[in-house]
């Protein structure tokens, strides 16, 4: 196969069909040759990245990441994509070990800001405890000039508890949990946007869609960049 893309994902699985299943979605086809030309490196065995993040004896799973971008790069992919924020912490190491281009989701979340709210000055990050402990979003969005807002611990004990014991164990959002915890950094901690940095929360942002508070959620952005690239590469050649 030529002109195509690799995804690195199964992490998690469900956040990973979701993020397939908005691109097909978004894909303007009218048969099936007029799909996008991608592989799909659905690897759920990938030890957990933010056990490892905040414990580094734990299983890394920078070394099985490694070998697949290694390994999917011999393919000659025209780019990847990573839909998992929690594994960008390993963003740069993964990028060098290829010479071809990694789409970076939390960077290309926080530069969806200026399009959608052009007025926001607090942006709230909302994601898993490795996210928020490796920094990756506090640096986009302390490098675009905004005031970085982080979740209070009882905002944070809502996130986790969606993420790890709702979707991940059981693949159930509860969409009164996921609407409170947004809502919560938009009244009580004043932002003028919330990144959902996890993609476990896009995942609930497509099965309970919030509508009215402002939210970036960095897996449809990444969704749209994808669907960007892919037509320029396969739909040219």
């Amino acid at each position: 196969m030529k002109n195509f893309f690799t995804i690195i994902g199964g992490m998690g699985t469900m956040a990973t069909e979701s993020y397939i299943h908005q691109l097909n979605l978004r894909t303007p086809a009218n048969n099936d040759q007029e799909y996008l030309n991608y592989i799909l490196v659905n690897h759920a065995t990938v030890p957990d990245r933010t056990a490892y993040i905040l414990d580094n004896s734990k299983p890394n799973p920078k070394i099985p990441l490694l070998e697949d971008f290694k390994q999917q790069a011999s393919l000659k992919p025209d780019f990847f994509t990573l839909p998992c924020n929690t594994a960008h912490y390993f963003y740069d190491e993964l990028q060098a070990a290829v010479d071809v281009p990694v789409l970076h989701m939390p960077r290309l979340a926080v530069e969806q800001i200026k399009q959608d709210y052009p007025n926001a000055k607090r942006v709230g990050i909302v994601a898993t405890n490795g996210t928020l402990h490796d920094g990756v979003y506090d640096k986009e969005i302390l490098d675009a000039g905004y005031e970085l807002v982080k979740p209070t611990a009882e905002i944070q004990a809502k996130t986790m508890e969606l993420i790890y014991d709702d979707i991940k164990e059981k693949d159930y959002v509860d969409g009164k949990l996921f609407y409170e915890l947004v809502e919560d950094m938009v009244k009580d901690e004043k932002c003028d946007a919330v990144i959902l940095g996890c993609t476990e929360l896009s995942l609930a942002q497509e099965r309970e869609p919030i509508t009215d508070l402002p939210i970036i959620d960095s897996q449809s952005v990444l969704v749209d960049k994808t669907l960007e690239l892919a037509l320029k590469t396969q739909k040219n050649k």
